[in-house]
């Protein structure tokens, strides 16, 4: 039986392809009642081109397999790190949280898949994990992302006006929080991740550091203006996205310079997120931004000069690099609790909907 509110760890690995994340918090599945320690436990060499390698696979290949284990392994290392960061040991965690990485995410064909081995994962730290938050969503009918909104409403509580939280990985997303009305969340458009594979594919580093090639390029308005009129851009919330869904866009920059086509893709996640504007109820007063995103100067300024009052979520005193752990650690325990963790305003779902399964330690296997 779990004592709450409980420690819980979560663990993320996004669409950015850049690691494991790890956070802990105690919660009890509707408030958070302390942060943890965070860290990041980046992935073996070569790792990430394997990842990406997999990226859209349904089938249970021997490829997919073993990427699947060794990113639970590394999983399992994140946690002993973390563990050992907070001076803690598995006993004293009640629960983790386990994302995995999504690798397919058709949710149109009621399809999405993160693969990630929760059994193997309870194994080898002898804690139980939640895991396989995504599907039962998506098998009801929901976008299954984002899943991340109710983690940020129980973070911000009550608002005097409406406040997007705006998370920029490899696909951009918002939360939106009203004074009075429901939950409301969808994907925006491309975050990180066509920027990223640009800038790997021109300069070696799978991100634009700083904003550097961006700030030193001019956008290509013609091909910015024919990226947003793709049909994706006039379709209503509740949608979401896989990683890779507009990556088929990149032939519309790929006859421009690295600079250039650093600043149009940047400009594009900006412009896709103010499109986003027409999808809320009343004008945001304020957006946080988390995730990667938010370090990039050339971005933030873009999005500051499109929507105006825009801050790092640190701002009002949150970690922007440990929130999306944070939120799979939470809605773990409310895994545990049978609380709802999508909404029909979030992921479109038909009723608010629980979500996971949950991997108990082998008996034999418990730390004594």
């Amino acid at each position: 039986m779990l004592h709450l509110p409980c420690r819980a760890l979560g663990l993320m690995s996004g669409t950015s392809l850049d690691g494991v994340d790890a956070a802990l918090i105690e919660t009890d599945g509707e408030r958070v009642h302390a942060f943890g320690p965070f860290l990041t436990q980046p992935w073996p060499d070569g790792f990430r081109d394997t990842l990406r390698g997999i990226l859209g696979e349904k089938d249970n290949t021997e490829q997919v397999r073993l990427a699947e284990k060794t990113l639970t392994d590394v999983h399992a290392r994140a946690v002993s790190a973390l563990l050992e960061k907070a001076g803690l040991k598995a006993q004293d965690i009640g629960i983790i949280g386990f994302h995995g990485q999504t690798i397919l995410h058709r949710p149109q064909q009621r399809q999405t898949r993160q693969i990630g081995d929760g059994a193997r994962l309870a194994a080898l730290t002898g804690t139980p994990v939640a895991f396989d938050f995504r599907s039962a969503d998506v098998a009801a009918g929901g976008q299954g992302a984002p899943l991340v909104p109710v983690y940020h409403q129980a973070l911000l509580g009550s608002v005097a006006d409406t406040t997007v939280v705006l998370n920029i990985g490899g696909v951009a997303n918002a939360t939106v929080i009203t004074p009075h009305g429901p939950l409301m969340a969808f994907d925006t458009g491309p975050g990180n991740a066509l920027l990223d594979d640009w800038a790997q594919r021109h300069t070696g580093i799978p991100a634009d550091t700083d904003g550097t090639l961006a700030k030193a390029g001019t956008v290509d308005h013609k091909a910015l203006a024919t990226m947003l009129d793709d049909p994706w851009f006039h379709k209503p919330p509740p949608k979401s996205l896989d990683r890779d869904d507009f990556s088929g866009m990149m032939h519309h920059v790929n006859s421009l310079g690295a600079a250039d086509g650093a600043a149009t893709l940047t400009a594009f996640t900006v412009e896709s997120v103010h499109l986003a504007l027409r999808w809320m109820p009343t004008p945001p007063a304020r957006w946080l931004v988390c995730g990667g995103g938010r370090h990039n100067p050339a971005l933030m300024s873009g999005l500051r000069a499109t929507l105006g009052n825009v801050d790092p979520v640190e701002a009002v005193g949150w970690n922007g690099d440990a929130l999306e752990a944070q939120a799979f650690a939470f809605l773990a325990v409310r895994h545990i609790r049978g609380l709802p963790q999508s909404f029909p305003g979030t992921t479109g779902c038909p009723r608010p909907m629980t979500g996971g399964r949950l991997a108990f330690v082998p008996a034999h296997e418990k730390p004594g």
